[in-house]
């Protein structure tokens, strides 16, 4: 398998939003490793990096589909979008948006012993978010390995204003999100690895298997709360966090 050949299949189906089979479909071969290798080959043709993402968090969704440990992405500066801003769903495949947890590192954060601790007193602040998802897969069909090909599926992210971390015990926080005023999933920061802190800290000492590590004032989405929503235009996602605050997102 060619990896630059396979990332310059995913970034095609991005720029012209049209989605493809699977990868594994013609590559059956395609294991994790190689998956996170076409990653890195679409980040290095990306440009500046915001910082990074987290997915299958949930242990339920770790058993469901058969891994151990989450997956990880990296978030374009380019896909950030400013509070207030809309998302224009035509420059999507098939989004849909989940809410957050999101670190903001006030300093930089590398090495494969990093703790939950040592992620929270890194941490400058931590704040709501909504992620937007656009697999470049037909109908989200694809395996664990395609999946980490197409960057889990990132597209645009939004964050709140960061609070102080102080005495908040991100375990215990409510989650709630609105698809057009209404309740549609609810959880708590328990939901990502038990803690969203452990989870940051999962991926902290994954890259560090890479010489790699957090930057200050890069942002971690420590992984989907709840199940992802489809949105298109007219519609608009509410994430609400206890403590942490609520943010909106309009599509057009």
């Amino acid at each position: 398998m060619n990896v630059i050949e396979l990332a310059a299949r995913l970034a095609k189906a991005q720029a012209d939003r049209t989605a493809i089979t699977k990868l594994t479909d013609e590559f059956p071969g395609l294991d994790l490793p190689t998956g996170y290798r076409v990653q890195r080959e679409l980040r290095e043709s990306t440009g500046p990096i915001a910082g990074w993402k987290l997915g299958l968090t949930s242990r339920a969704k770790q058993a469901q589909v058969g891994v151990t440990d989450p997956i990880h992405g990296f978030l374009p500066a380019a896909g950030a979008l400013d509070v207030g801003a809309p998302l224009d769903t035509a420059d999507h495949i098939q989004p849909r948006c989940e809410p957050e947890i999101v670190f903001t590192l006030g300093r930089d954060l590398a090495g494969p012993h990093v703790t939950a601790a040592d992620v929270l007193a890194a941490c400058s602040g931590m704040a709501v978010g909504i992620e937007v998802l656009d697999s470049r897969f037909v109908h989200y069909r694809f395996t664990t390995a395609d999946v980490v090909a197409d960057n889990t599926s990132a597209s645009r992210f939004v964050v709140g204003t960061p609070v102080s971390p102080a005495g908040i015990d991100l375990r215990l926080v409510g989650v709630v999100l609105e698809h057009n005023g209404q309740v549609v999933a609810t959880a708590s920061g328990a939901a990502s690895l038990g803690h969203p802190a452990a989870a940051v800290a999962w991926l902290v000492r994954r890259l560090a298997s890479e010489d790699e590590g957090l930057a200050a004032g890069q942002v971690v989405l420590s992984g989907g709360l709840t199940a992802a929503v489809p949105v298109g235009p007219g519609d608009v996602v509410t994430a609400t966090v206890d403590r942490l605050g609520t943010i909106e997102l309009g599509c057009r």
